[in-house]
Parts: C-alpha cells; structure tokens; sequence
C-alpha cells in the first residue's frame, strides 16, 4: 500500500517531498504499528522516486480513476460501445433496419450509466450522516472569492477530526489525537508588519498539515469572529509565528512546504475549477462528448424516416446526445455566469 492513500495532504505535498520517515509520521501508521506491536523496518525508497510507481492514484491521489467506480459502470460502458458497434455493422452490412435501434439503445447506456453514478452520488452525499454533529466554519474573504468557494469550501469540526474541504470539493481529514493529530494553530504574521497572512494547522511534531490563506478565511467582515470561534472549537494552543521567506522570495507562500495550499484553498479561476469539477475532465475523459455525438449521428437521420425502427434509432439517439451535452454545457455555463463568477466585497461579506 502506498504511502500517498494514507497521507492527507498527498495532493499538496506528495510523498515524493516527504521521504519514507516523515511520511509514517504524518500518517499515523508509526503510532499505529507501535500500539499493535509489530516490528516496522523502513527500506530505501524505489529508484523512481518513493511513490511513484507510474499508478495514476499514486501521482494524483485527489483524482477519482476508474478503479473507484463500480464495476457494473465499466461492464455497463463497454457492454454499450460493443453492442453499437455490433449492431451498427449488421445494420448497414446485412441490410437488417431492426438493428438501427438496437444500436442506439446500446450506446444510450454509456451516458445513463454515467447519470446512474452521479445521481447515486448525489443522493449518497445528500443523506450521509458523516458531519452531523460537526461544527462548520466558512470562509470570510475580504473581497474577490466566487461562489463556489462560499458555499463549499469550509472548516468542519468534528469530536475526533477536522475535515477541511476547499473550492472544489475536496477534503482533508485530519485527526485531533495522536501525535499526527491537530495539537496547534500558528498565524503566520508578516515579519515586518505584523500583518496576518495564513493559519497553520500543526501536529504534536510541529509539522504544518494545512495552511488556509487569512486573506479568504478570517479578512472579511465576519472573520475576527470566526477566528475565535474555530480556536474555541478546537481547543488547542494557539500562537503568532513570523513567517521566515524563502531566500529571493517574490510572494509570502514561495518556499512553505504547503504553498499548494493558498491556491486550493482560495477561490479558483473559473477555467481551473471546471476543469477540476468537470466529471468528463476529471473521471471519465473528454473524449466522450466528442465520440457519443459523432457515433450517435450514423443514426440521427432516422428522426426524418417513415419506417418505424430507423425512426426510433434516431429519437434514441437524439436522446444519447441529449444525455452526453446538457449537463456538460448546464454545467459549464453555470460555472461561467453564476457559480464562478468573482463577486463584489459587499455581496461577499453578506
């Protein structure tokens, strides 16, 4: 098992920065195998870099792949691609217009299948019962946040974790026990100024496990208040640090082992953040929304048919291409003109 699925952070830092020791640290498993009494032997790290072992969870751990799937969607996607295929030649080669629909139907299987899941998805989300109880803190930007980052990125605080979750969705479970466990805030404070740039959430060893920029999280109207009430709600010592910059530095960030933080944890670019949402982009490919349409035009033309089977391969077709660009261009123009669209400093301070 790779280092990188038990580390939080893996996404920002990677394991390939960390080194096998610090990595057992961070992730608790040194505690875990001392508690369990097994012997722990730490060997070199391979030729490639430790973690890099050309698996693409291994390389970006935060990217869904088709392994956390379900089965039944991969069967479901070739089972349709196989069967248009299948169909179609036998349409066209042995002049049998029953297999016009048959097509059509079996390529309508890959967008359903992939509405199954993230309907599923949603609705799983929707119930979960994982935060009841939790105390959430959202972010205070003083100006320029879009929406999507108000309404998900945030602080939750639970009885035995902190779960930090940024502009796109993803999260970061942090443990409040064990010496990998949050034990301390430090407000990184600008040598000079005094004035306040990040907050740092450190373990027992004094290691940095998040930083959330102070500009977006604590700057705004409301964040003095939300300041105090996240250090009440975690109830661990908190302190001033100035923060020492990386020599020939050009921004505050340049040099913290977590720098990837202060873009993951502040509004994104409109352009990134669909990039990162998009479920073509991001779990299937985008090679689809130019595939289904292509293969679904062979049989379109049957919409203008007076036969009956070629007229329902082109309405099954329509529908497939339907299924493939709506969402696709909903969620796109969603995104552009509403969800990430940068907001004033009045509206964000509502």
């Amino acid at each position: 098992m790779p280092l990188t699925a038990w580390l939080p952070e893996a996404g920002v830092v990677g394991a390939m920065d960390l080194g096998p020791s610090k990595c057992l640290d961070r992730t608790g498993l040194r505690d875990l195998v001392a508690t369990l009494g097994i012997p722990l032997e730490e060997g070199l790290p391979p030729a490639g870099g430790f973690g890099a072992q050309g698996d693409s969870r291994e390389i970006r751990p935060d990217r869904a792949v088709h392994a956390d799937l379900p089965r039944w969607h991969s069967w479901a996607r070739g089972l349709g691609m196989f069967g248009w295929f299948v169909a179609v030649v036998t349409a066209f080669a042995a002049d049998l217009i029953w297999a016009m629909p048959v097509a059509a139907c079996a390529l309508l299987l890959i967008p359903a299948s992939d509405g199954v899941v993230r309907i599923a998805a949603w609705w799983r989300n929707r119930r979960s019962d994982s935060f009841v109880g939790a105390l959430m803190f959202r972010p205070s930007p003083e100006a320029g946040a879009t929406r999507r980052f108000l309404r998900t990125a945030s602080v939750r605080v639970l009885p035995h974790d902190v779960v930090l979750t940024n502009t796109v969705g993803e999260e970061r479970w942090l443990g409040r026990t064990g010496a990998h466990g949050v034990a301390r805030l430090v407000r990184l404070v600008a040598p000079t100024t005094g004035e306040p740039l990040a907050v740092e959430f450190q373990d027992r060893n004094g290691e940095a496990r998040a930083l959330l920029p102070w500009k977006y999280w604590f700057a705004g109207r409301q964040g003095r208040d939300r300041w105090s009430e996240l250090k009440a709600a975690l109830d661990v010592p908190v302190a001033d640090e100035k923060l020492r910059h990386a020599k020939n530095a050009t921004v505050w960030w340049q040099g913290h082992m977590l720098s990837a933080d202060v873009r993951k944890m502040s509004p994104m670019d409109a352009k990134e953040a669909r990039k990162e949402t998009d479920w073509h982009r991001a779990v299937i490919g985008r090679n689809e929304l130019l595939a289904l349409p292509l293969f679904s035009a062979v049989l379109l033309a049957g919409l203008f048919s007076d036969e009956l089977p070629a007229f329902l391969a082109g309405l099954l077709s329509a529908l497939t291409i339907a299924a493939a660009l709506v969402p696709a261009v909903g969620s796109a123009l969603g995104s552009r003109f509403s969800y990430d669209k940068m907001i004033e400093k009045a509206e964000v301070n509502v």
